[in-house]
């Protein structure tokens, strides 16, 4: 299994499309980039840590490709907003992919190229390696699946 960390806005809707893609194995909903390997959700909203939402992925790569993601990932949020997807605003609902290794940095800028052509250089995505990644409280993971039983 390999990993994918991304962050695209609220964490709840994105982990909510992802995991009902074929090859997603699991995923789990957490924070990443910031300053300090242990945050809660209010440390993170009040935007003085430097963490993104994000969710993380296990994924199958003989099902889905890192690329596959990678499009998926542009396809589930607006890459053009600053800071923020829609009503969401502040640096941790900025867009941002968060690389495990170096292919996936590679990858990563291949993507963003194309997108960035296609929306004429108004993709604000940023690319960084993966930086004190925890896993946000239990209250927040699956929180769609938990309210729709």
């Amino acid at each position: 299994m390999q990993k994918a960390i991304l962050a695209l806005g609220c964490f709840w809707g994105p982990e909510e499309k992802f995991h009902k893609i074929k090859g997603i194995a699991s995923s789990e909903v957490g924070y990443c980039g910031g300053n300090s390997p242990n945050v809660t959700y209010e440390e993170v909203c009040s935007g003085f840590t430097n963490h993104a939402e994000v969710v993380k992925l296990e994924y199958d790569e003989n099902t889905i490709s890192y690329e596959d993601i990678m499009r998926f990932f542009y396809d589930f949020h607006d890459a053009t907003q600053l800071n923020g997807q829609g009503l969401n605003i502040g640096t941790n609902y900025r867009s941002e992919i968060f690389y495990t290794s170096e292919d996936q940095k590679k990858v990563a800028e291949k993507i963003f190229n194309e997108q960035n052509k296609k929306f004429k250089g108004m993709v604000v995505t940023k690319i960084s390696k993966e930086k004190n990644y925890c896993k946000a409280e239990e209250f927040h993971q699956k929180y769609f699946q938990k309210r729709n039983r």
